[in-house]
C-alpha cells in the first residue's frame, strides 16, 4: 500500500513539476518576444499560415507535447494583424511589408476585407508593401492586389475562375440507414432543414445563395480592378474563360508584375531599401512585431475612460463559452460586466456568429438591451452574424457590416428524427415501455411523431419567430410585417443587409469603434480599448487538453469534409431546442 502511494505521489510531483517548467519556459519565451527589438531599415513580414481568428491565442509551445498529449496550438488573430499594421505605419523603423502569401490565407472574406483596408491604409503613410507566392488563389490575390508590386514564381499557379458553394445533402443516406427526419421550421428560406428533406438546393436556396455570392464576387472584382486598373469586365472574362492557365498568362494580363523566385524578390527588396547586393534585408516576423507594444511606436491610449469590445464568436449554446463558442452565460455576463463599469462608455460586440440555440440567444438580447438603456452599444459583423448571430445584434444603437459579411437568416427550426425503423429492422431493437401523461414522451427518437405532436412543436417554432422578428422590428425601428418579408430565414450579404435596413453603415470594427466614440461623446483616442470575454489563459488551456474535449476527439475521428459531423450534432441540438441558426459553414471557394 505505500508503494503505490508513494509511486502516485511521485506521479503527482512529476505532473505538477511538469507544468511548472512549461509556465516558467512559456513565460520566459513571452518575455523575451514583448523585449524583441527591432532593427532600423526592417521590413516587417506578414505570413498566413495560421488560420485568422478574431483574437490570438498565444501558445509558446505551439505543437508541442506534454505527458503525451499535444498542447494545442496558437491562433493568430484578426485584433494583432490590425495592430501590427497600424503600428509599421509610423513606426520609423518599418519601411514596408512584405506579403509572404506562399502558406496560402485561411480566413473568411469579411476579414480579408478588414485587413485588406488596413494594408490600404498603410501604403498612405508613403510606405511600400510587396506580395509574393508561389501560387495565388482568390483569398491570396485579394490581400496581393493592395501592393505596389506582386511577384509570382515562374512556375506558379493563379486562381481565377469565380467563386462556388457545395453543400452536402443527407436525405440519401438516412433513407438508407432508414432514419426518418421530421423538420419543423417557420420560414421558407429557412435552408438548414434542406439536407435532410432533399437531396439537392431547393428553387429558393439557390436563388438566395447565388444573390449573396454574387454580391461576395462582384465586390471583390471591384477592389481588384481598382488597385490593378484593369475594368470588371476584363476580369469577370478571364474568370469565366480560364484565361490564366499558367504564371505567363498572370503576367501578360498585368495582374502580377513580375515572375521570380523568392531569392530575386529579396534583392528587390535590397534596392527597395537601399541595401548593397549582399546585406541582409531586416524581416520582423508577425509573432515578433504583434508582441511590441503600441505605445513603443508612439499609440497611446489615454485617460480613464473605456470602450469595451466584447467578442461573440462561434456558435450560440447555453451555458459557459470560449475563443470559439458563444456561451449564453460567458457572453451575458461579459455584457453585463462592461454594463456595470462606469468607466465603460460604450459597448461594441464584435459578432461572428452563424446562430444557434434561440432561447440561448435570447439571453444574450437581453442584456444587449439592458446595455443600450444605459451607454451606446454597437455592433460590428464579421464573416458571419447570421439568425442567432442576428438576433443578439439587432437591439445595439448601430449596426456595421463588411460588404461580403454573410448576415440576415430570420428564421428558426427543429429537427425530431425518428430512429424506429433503423431500431426495429437494422439493428433488431425494440422500445416498449409506461407513461404517465399523453406527451410525457414527446420528442422519443424511437418512434414516429404524431399529429398532434407535431403541431404542439410548430406551434412553439411559431412562437420563438414571432418572438424573434418582434426583437428585430423594435431594434431596427421597423415593422413586423417588414421584417417578416425579409426574413423567412433568407440570408443577405452586408451590402443587401444595408439597403434593407438589416444593417447601417459597411464599415469594418474600426469603424464601430469611432462610432461608439461619438455616440459616447468621448475626445478622439482619449480612452482605452478593453476586450471582453477574459480569454482562457495558456496554462488553463494546457490543463483542459489533458483533459480532453470529446467534441475534439470526435471531430478528429469522423470524415468532416463530406460535414456527417455537423449533421448528427445539428440534428442532436435541433431536437432539444428550437434552432436559430445557419446549418451551412458557407464554405466560398
Amino acid at each position: 500500500m505505500k508503494f503505490w502511494k508513494v509511486v502516485l505521489a511521485g506521479l503527482v510531483a512529476l505532473i505538477i513539476f511538469s507544468i511548472l517548467t512549461v509556465f516558467i519556459f512559456a513565460t520566459v519565451l513571452s518575455s523575451s518576444k514583448s523585449s524583441a527589438k527591432i532593427a532600423k531599415n526592417s521590413v516587417l513580414e506578414l505570413t498566413f499560415e495560421k488560420p485568422i481568428a478574431e483574437r490570438s491565442t498565444d501558445n509558446p509551445l505551439s505543437g508541442a507535447s506534454l505527458l503525451g498529449g499535444r498542447l494545442g496550438s496558437s491562433k493568430n488573430g484578426l485584433n494583432d494583424y490590425v495592430k501590427c499594421i497600424r503600428m509599421a505605419a509610423v513606426d520609423k523603423r518599418i519601411k514596408g511589408i512584405y506579403l509572404n502569401l506562399n502558406d496560402g490565407v485561411q480566413a473568411g472574406w469579411a476579414t480579408l476585407e478588414a485587413i485588406r483596408k488596413e494594408l490600404l491604409d498603410f501604403k498612405k503613410s508613403g510606405k511600400f508593401i510587396y506580395a509574393y507566392s508561389e501560387g495565388y488563389s482568390e483569398k491570396d490575390y485579394y490581400l496581393a492586389s493592395t501592393a505596389d508590386k506582386i511577384f509570382l514564381h515562374p512556375e506558379g499557379d493563379f486562381e481565377l475562375d469565380g467563386l462556388n458553394i457545395t453543400i452536402a445533402f443527407y436525405k440519401g443516406l438516412t433513407e438508407k440507414l432508414g432514419i426518418e427526419v421530421v423538420p419543423i421550421r417557420h420560414g421558407k428560406f429557412k435552408s438548414a432543414v434542406e439536407p435532410y428533406l432533399r437531396k439537392d438546393m431547393s428553387p429558393e436556396n439557390k436563388m438566395m445563395t447565388r444573390e449573396f455570392l454574387s454580391d461576395i464576387w462582384e465586390n471583390f472584382l471591384e477592389n481588384i480592378a481598382k488597385s490593378r486598373n484593369i475594368s470588371k469586365e476584363e476580369l469577370w472574362n478571364i474568370a469565366n474563360s480560364m484565361g490564366i492557365r499558367k504564371a505567363k498568362d498572370a503576367l501578360e494580363k498585368k495582374l502580377v508584375d513580375a515572375l521570380v523566385y523568392e531569392d530575386e524578390v529579396t534583392q528587390e527588396l535590397r534596392k527597395k531599401l537601399g541595401l548593397k547586393e549582399k546585406d541582409e534585408v531586416k524581416k520582423v516576423s508577425f509573432g515578433t512585431y504583434s508582441g511590441v507594444k503600441p505605445s513603443s511606436v508612439g499609440i497611446k491610449e489615454k485617460g480613464k475612460d473605456k470602450i469595451a469590445i466584447v467578442y461573440c464568436v462561434g456558435e450560440i449554446s447555453s451555458g459557459e463559452g470560449d475563443d470559439e463558442r458563444i456561451g449564453s452565460e460567458t457572453t451575458a455576463s461579459a455584457i453585463r460586466e462592461a454594463r456595470l463599469d462606469d468607466r465603460v462608455k460604450a459597448v461594441v460586440l464584435r459578432v461572428n456568429s452563424p446562430g444557434g440555440d434561440a432561447l440561448a440567444s435570447d439571453v444574450i438580447w437581453r442584456e444587449v438591451v439592458l446595455t443600450k438603456k444605459v451607454k451606446p452599444v454597437i455592433v460590428s459583423m464579421g464573416d458571419v452574424a447570421a439568425s442567432g448571430g442576428y438576433y443578439i445584434s439587432c437591439a445595439a444603437n448601430k449596426i456595421f457590416a463588411e460588404p461580403n459579411t454573410i448576415t440576415g437568416s430570420i428564421g428558426v427550426f427543429g429537427l425530431i428524427p425518428n430512429f424506429q425503423k433503423l431500431y426495429n429492422e437494422k439493428l433488431g431493437i425494440f422500445y416498449d415501455g409506461v407513461k404517465i401523461g399523453e406527451f410525457s414522451d414527446i420528442g422519443a427518437t424511437y418512434r414516429a411523431m404524431t399529429e398532434q405532436e407535431k403541431n404542439i412543436i410548430q406551434e412553439q417554432v411559431d412562437r420563438v419567430y414571432e418572438t424573434f422578428i418582434t426583437r428585430v422590428a423594435e431594434g431596427r425601428g421597423i415593422t413586423k410585417a417588414e421584417v417578416d418579408s425579409i426574413g423567412q430565414g433568407r440570408v443577405w450579404s452586408g451590402e443587401d443587409a444595408v439597403k434593407i435596413k438589416l444593417v447601417d453603415q459597411i464599415g469594418g470594427l474600426a469603424d464601430a469603434i469611432k462610432e461608439a466614440e461619438k455616440l459616447a461623446k468621448l475626445t478622439k483616442g482619449n480612452y482605452k480599448i478593453v476586450e471582453y470575454p477574459e480569454q482562457v489563459s495558456f496554462i488553463e488551456r494546457i490543463i483542459n487538453k489533458g483533459r480532453g474535449k470529446k467534441e475534439d476527439i470526435v471531430k478528429a475521428e469522423i470524415a468532416k469534409e463530406i460535414g456527417i459531423y455537423n449533421a448528427i450534432r445539428t440534428i442532436k441540438q435541433a431536437q432539444k431546442r428550437v434552432q436559430a441558426r445557419m446549418l451551412y459553414d458557407y464554405v466560398i471557394e
